[in-house]
C-alpha cells in the first residue's frame, strides 16, 4: 500500500515536473491509441467494448428470455428496442452479436436533442462542390466537363451516407446498426424512423434527379464507415435487413406504432456473477478478484440509488493501479448516484 499521495500526477505544487512520465496506461476501454490498426474491429470498438481481456470470460451471456428477444429480431429482421438503466449493457449487446455472429463493425449512432431522420441517412454537402465548380472553372465558362470537380458524374463524392444509412446498403449479409438512446431525441424522430425501418429503403432525391445522366444510372457514394459504396437510381435498397439495436435509458415512453414494430427487451439490474464476468473482461482475473468487495457494495447501492457499471470500472481500475489508503473513498468519489438531487 502506497502513500496517499503518491499515485497523484497532477500535485497542483505551481512547478512544472515530469511526474506525466509515471501515468500508466490508460483502460483498456479508454484506448484509442490502437484503434486504426486493431485486429478485431476496423476502429477498436470492439476491445472498448466487449473487452480486451474477452478470451478470459464471456462478457455478454444473456438469460433464457434476453436469449429469445434477440433470436426473434434476427428470425423476424425486426429492429430490438433494448431499456435498461445507464451501464445495463444495452450498447455492449450490439456488439456481442456482431462478434458471435462475424457481422463486422457495428455502425453507431448516438442520438442527441437535435438529431434527424437525415441525418441517419445521408449528407449531401451542396456547398463543397458549388465551391469546386466554381474553383475549376474559368471565368464565363459553360457547365463543367465529365469527370471534372463538381460534375455530375461526380456528385457522389458530395454525398455521405449516415450510419442507417449505410446499413441499408444492399448486401448478403446484415449489418449492425446501434441507434443509441433514442429516448434523447425530439418527440419526431420515432416516428420518422418508422417508414424507413418498415420498408428497408430510401430515396436520395439529389442522385434520382441526375441518375439518367450517370453512367449506369449509378453514383460512387461515401459511407458512415469510410468506404465508398455504388447507389443504383438514386435509392438505396437494403438485401438483408440489418440488425437494429435501439437503446432507451427508459426515460420516456415511445409511440404505439414504433412499438409494434419493434421487439422489446428490458434488461434487469446485473447480478453479482454478471458484475464480475463484466470486469474480468475489460481488467482480467487479477482485478475481478481484487475488486470483488467493491462489487458487492455496487450492487448494495444499486438497490437504492442509480450507479452504472461503468463508474464500477472506473472504480476498480483506479484504486487497483493507485492503491490509495483512502481506497473506499476514492470509490464512493467515482460511484456517484446518478438519480441525486441537482
Amino acid at each position: 500500500m502506497t502513500e496517499s499521495s503518491e499515485w497523484l500526477i497532477y500535485r497542483g505544487a505551481g512547478e512544472p515536473h515530469d511526474g506525466l512520465d509515471r501515468l500508466p496506461p490508460p483502460p483498456p476501454w479508454r484506448d484509442f491509441a490502437g484503434r486504426a490498426t486493431a485486429a478485431s474491429g476496423a476502429d477498436g470498438s470492439e476491445d472498448r467494448r466487449l473487452g480486451a481481456h474477452r478470451h478470459l470470460a464471456e462478457l455478454h451471456r444473456p438469460g433464457a428470455e434476453e436469449l429469445e428477444m434477440i433470436n426473434a429480431a434476427l428470425y423476424l429482421r425486426r429492429p430490438l428496442l433494448v431499456t435498461g438503466s445507464p451501464g445495463a449493457g444495452k450498447s455492449t449487446l450490439a456488439h456481442s452479436v456482431a462478434y458471435e455472429l462475424g457481422l463486422g463493425t457495428v455502425l453507431r449512432w448516438p442520438i442527441v436533442s437535435r438529431s434527424a431522420l437525415q441525418d441517419g441517412l445521408y449528407h449531401y454537402d451542396a456547398i463543397a462542390r458549388l465551391q469546386d465548380v466554381q474553383i475549376a472553372a474559368p471565368q464565363g465558362a459553360g457547365p463543367a466537363a465529365p469527370g471534372a470537380p463538381g460534375s455530375v458524374e461526380g456528385i457522389g463524392g458530395y454525398i455521405r451516407l449516415g450510419p442507417l444509412g449505410t446499413a441499408l446498403l444492399p448486401s448478403d449479409t446484415p449489418r449492425v446498426l446501434l441507434i443509441d438512446e433514442l429516448d434523447k431525441s425530439d418527440i419526431d424522430l420515432p416516428n420518422d424512423l418508422l417508414n424507413v425501418l418498415e420498408e428497408g429503403e430510401f430515396a436520395i432525391p439529389e442522385l434520382e434527379r441526375v441518375a439518367d445522366r450517370l453512367p449506369g444510372g449509378e453514383a460512387e457514394v461515401l459511407t458512415a464507415d469510410g468506404s465508398r459504396a455504388r447507389v443504383r437510381d438514386g435509392r438505396v435498397r437494403c438485401r438483408a435487413f440489418p440488425f437494429v439495436v435501439l437503446t432507451s435509458n427508459g426515460e420516456r415512453d415511445f409511440p404505439a406504432p414504433l412499438m409494434r414494430r419493434c421487439i422489446h427487451l428490458e434488461l434487469g439490474r446485473p447480478d453479482h456473477k454478471r458484475l464480475a464476468t463484466f470486469v474480468r473482461a475489460h481488467l482480467g482475473d487479477e482485478a475481478a478478484r481484487a475488486g470483488d468487495d467493491l462489487i458487492t457494495h455496487f450492487l448494495e447501492r444499486s438497490r437504492s440509488e442509480l450507479v452504472a457499471a461503468d463508474q464500477l470500472l472506473n472504480a476498480i481500475y483506479l484504486t487497483d493501479a493507485a492503491a490509495p489508503p483512502s481506497r473506499d473513498r476514492l470509490a464512493d468519489l467515482l460511484i456517484q448516484r446518478l438519480d441525486r438531487p441537482r
